[in-house]
């Protein structure tokens, strides 16, 4: 039986002894034990002038055995590593059925600084600890991108933008294929409201993560964002109708923007006069449990909702604008001022 995998990293090895030492290893067991079952090939992802091993993304149907073969290899590779991370989805129908990530675990310093510091990232109050630590990190080896994404993530928590957007740049310029650093980029520009630089951002980070990922529908619900504030609405319906037809499980953090999302898609259909479809989006909001930290006004998403039953010819517009009325919105009641007249 055949599935999807979807492969992409890139290890750093940092020295020429442990470059030679696991490029070695790597020919001596792909020729003794695995011969077929691995489906790289030595010169396809090895860099003899950088000292790497580099997979932008790879994408074909395997075999399990051939899946967990080659990702075990790879993460015995990962042990010889400096830096760096492989990921590895093995797919069937659209659900993962196996997903790696492999990294370095090894006693050097710069390892043990950026796990520790990686770590830290994630307690909060502990920002200074782990700027020290990934810093060390950084120190230890200068070409450790993701130690640079992680500093850059404590520096935006903090809000030293500048030395965040620093970071994030040193990242991409040493490793271009990580997405979370072009997704952090687009957050600064989004805070100056630099749209078209978030926007380009943006893109990057969907292009180089998968829609098997949290951040590939994160960037998505940013890129709308972006796109309403230039008053894009085809654009912005295009990434609005992708992400309310996914179906995010109860611990993603997208769901938390459903509801958002289908008002908001709601309101771009508005713009773009498909009255009938902006109805099925607010009728889809109104239909999802109230979120008071989601931005939804329940009186507005009422409003609008009557508006678009008018505007597309549908009975009820009226009881909609009135109970909306009640709940305060403004815009209803000078609504319902032209509906008596």
């Amino acid at each position: 039986m055949y599935l999807k995998t979807i492969i992409q990293g890139r290890l750093e090895f940092g020295t020429r002894k442990s470059y030679d030492k696991v490029t070695k290893m790597f020919l001596q067991r792909l020729e003794n034990y695995y011969k077929t079952d691995v489906f790289f090939k030595y010169e396809d992802i090895f860099k003899d002038d950088e000292m790497s091993l580099e997979i932008p993304r790879h994408v074909s149907q395997v075999t399990d055995k051939a899946f967990r073969t080659t990702t075990s290899l790879l993460g015995y590779c990962a042990q010889f590593a400096i830096a760096g991370s492989i990921r590895a989805w093995l797919i069937n129908e659209g659900e993962i059925v196996h997903f790696l990530t492999l990294e370095p675990d090894s006693d050097k310093g710069a390892v043990q600084s950026f796990v520790r510091g990686r770590k830290l990232v994630k307690v909060s109050g502990k920002e200074k600890d782990a700027l020290e630590a990934l810093s060390q990190a950084i120190e230890k080896y200068d070409r450790h991108a993701q130690a640079y994404e992680r500093r850059a993530k404590v520096n935006f928590i903090m809000r030293n933008y500048h030395d965040a957007l620093r970071d994030y740049n040193k990242c991409i310029a040493i490793d271009p294929t990580i997405p979370t650093a072009y997704y952090g980029i687009a957050k600064i520009h989004m805070l100056k409201e630099e749209w078209m630089e978030a926007i380009l951002n943006l893109d990057e980070s969907i292009k180089k993560s998968i829609a098997l990922q949290t951040l590939y529908w994160k960037s998505r619900k940013l890129k709308a964002e972006c796109h309403i504030k230039l008053k894009e609405w085809q654009k912005a319906a295009f990434d609005l109708k992708l992400f309310t037809s996914r179906a995010f499980e109860s611990d993603n953090p997208n769901k938390f923007w459903v509801r958002w999302s289908f008002y908001q898609y709601g309101l771009v259909l508005l713009e773009l006069e498909e009255y009938v479809d902006a109805l099925k989006a607010f009728d889809k909001a109104i239909n999802l449990p109230d979120n008071p930290e989601d931005g939804v006004d329940a009186a507005e998403l009422l409003t609008y909702r009557g508006i678009a039953k008018q505007k597309a010819g549908k009975s009820g517009y009226v009881k909609d604008i009135k109970d909306a009325a009640a709940k305060g919105s403004k815009k209803a009641k000078s609504l319902i001022k032209t509906i008596n007249k």
